[in-house]
């Protein structure tokens, strides 16, 4: 039976969502999470859930972060990105970034139904009036580079660099994950030569280069 998580922090639409994988696969296993926190605290929990269903926009997940954080930490987990924004260049950032799919918020539930069931057949997904537009997006040099460092890092690692990226100290992070401070001086050590930089603070910025900018929000302001 497949296994999927719907992250988002609408509730009307993580019903549609979980009706349209019903619809897609008839007996399927549903976890909902409505922030970032809360889906990578369920992959640890539920190692058996294929598919990530995944809202760019949602408390704790600013852009591509959520994205990269699950990739990184559990790469086995195929992700469909979800998104108001269905700017091409995004799309292409997405699948840059390691996403399986992509599924603007505006699809029917025809398109719903194929995506979900289209990369759980190992495929990749995009809707088809973006098809073309996404194909002609060229990756950015920076962006692909960027999405390889961070594809090196290793799980815990990846938490370590989220983790300076929220602020938090060495001892702060130590007691986070329950390590040694020692352990995550290593782990840095390990993360400034992998993404190239020198300190915290450019270590950082990583992170920040992949938010964008919520359109929802734009449009309400």
């Amino acid at each position: 039976m497949p296994s999927l998580l719907i992250a988002d922090d609408h509730p009307l639409f993580r019903a549609a969502l979980k009706q349209a994988a019903r619809d897609a696969l008839g007996e399927v296993e549903l976890f909902e999470g409505d922030s970032l926190d809360a889906v990578l605290a369920l992959l640890e929990a539920r190692p058996q859930i294929d598919l990530v269903l995944l809202d760019l926009h949602m408390p704790g997940n600013h852009g591509l972060a959520g994205l990269a954080a699950v990739r990184a930490q559990y790469p086995g987990v195929a992700v469909i990105v979800v998104s108001a924004n269905d700017d091409p260049r995004v799309v292409r950032r997405a699948l840059d970034h390691g996403a399986a799919g992509y599924l603007p918020k505006s699809a029917g539930l025809d398109d719903l139904r194929d995506a979900i069931r289209t990369v759980l057949a190992c495929d990749t997904w995009l809707p088809p009036l973006l098809r073309a537009s996404v194909a002609r997006a060229q990756s950015a040099p920076a962006d692909a580079a960027l999405a390889s460092r961070l594809a090196s890092l290793s799980p815990q690692q990846f938490r370590v660099l989220t983790l300076v990226a929220d602020g938090l100290l060495n001892k702060q992070i130590a007691d986070r994950l329950d390590i040694q401070e020692r352990t995550v001086k290593a782990h840095l050590t390990a993360i400034f030569e992998r993404l190239g930089v020198r300190n915290r603070t450019q270590a950082s910025v990583i992170l920040r280069e992949l938010e964008l900018t919520d359109p929802a929000r734009r449009i309400e302001g």
